[in-house]
């Protein structure tokens, strides 16, 4: 099954990871200020809430910014729900 919208993702129960992967952490102009490596889990629930079930997961990492350091460089992660294997012993 192809997961192309928010609702598909949610009742798919996927993951969706995020990590900065540009800016500076005490802004661009500082010279003492070091790569920004924020990352987080996203509340798919509230994205459905506030983007709606239609919108299309392969534009969220142009609808985001790091609340670190304000960078719009940011690298989304879709992690679909892992399957546990149950094995029977004969």
């Amino acid at each position: 099954m192809a997961v192309e919208t928010l609702e598909q993702a949610y009742a798919a129960q996927w993951r969706i990871l995020v990590r900065c992967s540009g800016g500076r952490v005490d802004g661009p102009q500082s010279r003492s200020s070091r790569e920004c490596v924020y990352k987080a889990e996203l509340d798919v629930e509230s994205l459905v809430w506030t983007r709606g079930r239609d919108f299309p997961v392969n534009r969220l990492a142009e609808r985001l910014r790091c609340p670190r350091c304000g960078s719009r460089d940011v690298v989304v992660l879709y992690q679909p729900p892992s399957r546990a294997v149950v094995r029977l012993s004969a």
